[in-house]
């Protein structure tokens, strides 16, 4: 009898700590330079821009695209622009909070198109590309699994984010920022994970191997199977 091999973990599959721990430098760069020179938001903009051109030099210099390096100065520059025309530090984090909406939405409405983004990700990110929506046990974990990306990752970061931009917290946004950024991502992948293999079948062999047995229009969507 030839035993089945063990299942790798999301974590192992998706990866990505050190682009979380990146981007939560940058904001934190700002609050310092703003706090240090007694709340100005033109140093603070410096200090992170200053920051992300360093940290994005680094980066490329290690070997890593540059496109992603430049997409991730884009956006602390916008951020820093926004602040700068307003006048009001807290919008530095702006665009997080905005994105983040985006990003629930987005999220919620492509497991409703049964379309779940989680599925989308590992199916490219193994080589997969598509083919698991052929396997009507994949579509409904990737599409519960995916739930727990919506709520404990991006929703968590609009209430939290939300209520302290709107009190003015700049010095709590930039912990937040910090605190929601690698470790919450960490629990998420961890939590969906879970959920992942918790709904997929004991005797299914995998995230790698699609078994196309049925019909993906007999579940509802959201992985829900019709009655």
């Amino acid at each position: 009898m030839t035993s089945r091999p063990p299942r790798e973990s999301l974590a192992q599959i998706l990866g990505g700590r050190r682009g979380a721990i990146d981007a939560s430098i940058p904001p934190a760069a700002f609050v310092l330079g703003w706090l240090i020179a007694g709340q100005s938001i033109a140093w603070g903009s410096g200090v992170a821009i200053g920051v992300a051109v360093l940290l994005g030099g680094y980066r490329v210099a290690r070997g890593d695209k540059a496109r992603a390096v430049v997409v991730s100065l884009a956006a602390v520059i916008a951020a820093a622009l926004i602040a700068l025309h307003t006048g009001r530090a807290e919008d530095f984090f702006l665009i997080q909070l905005l994105s983040n909406v985006a990003s629930a939405l987005l999220w919620a409405a492509s497991i409703v198109v049964r379309w779940p983004l989680l599925g989308v990700v590992v199916g490219l990110v193994i080589g997969q590309k598509t083919r698991w929506r052929r396997d009507p046990a994949l579509l409904r974990a990737y599409s519960r699994a995916s739930w727990v990306w919506v709520f404990l990752q991006y929703t968590l970061r609009v209430a939290v984010y939300g209520s302290l931009w709107w009190s003015g917290q700049v010095v709590a946004l930039g912990i937040a920022r910090t605190v929601l950024s690698w470790p919450l991502v960490a629990v998420t992948v961890a939590v969906s994970g879970w959920v992942l293999y918790r709904t997929l079948p004991p005797d299914h062999p995998g995230l790698r191997v699609v078994e196309e047995n049925e019909d993906p229009s007999d579940s509802e969507p959201g992985g829900l199977p019709r009655t």
